[in-house]
């Protein structure tokens, strides 16, 4: 359902005014254009997910610990195979993707610890 000109209007100003206010926060919550979900990607990771719930059963209904860690570790690598997005644009634009998204994220996580120190001095 697609949203309404009055809706479209204030979802803009949110994200003018996000930008203002902390432009460091937006960028690295900014999706990427050139990412997208992809089905096939989503169904093999389920699957590999459901493989690896059933590996852990059998490993902790037979107590054979290697088995229930090797199910352990399908269902994690097939969540993380679910959850991958497609770089698409990044083959078109070579080292667009890569160095750009990667820096964001470091620099949004050392504001989050700047704050989380600033008010931990503050409470003291």
């Amino acid at each position: 359902m697609p949203l309404s000109e009055h809706e479209q209007k204030l979802l803009e100003q949110l994200e003018k005014q996000l930008h203002e206010d902390d432009p460091k926060f937006a960028n690295s919550m900014g999706s990427d254009p050139g990412r997208t979900w992809s089905t096939r990607h989503v169904v093999i990771g389920v699957l590999c997910t459901l493989a690896g719930i059933a590996l852990l059963l059998v490993g902790v209904t037979t107590q054979l610990i290697i088995v229930g860690v090797l199910g352990f570790v399908v269902m994690g690598g097939g969540v993380y195979f679910a959850t991958m997005r497609n770089a698409s644009a990044t083959k078109q634009h070579p080292g667009s993707g890569t160095a750009k998204s990667g820096k964001p994220r470091s620099s949004f996580m050392s504001s989050l610890e700047e704050r989380w120190d600033e008010r931990r001095r503050d409470e003291s």
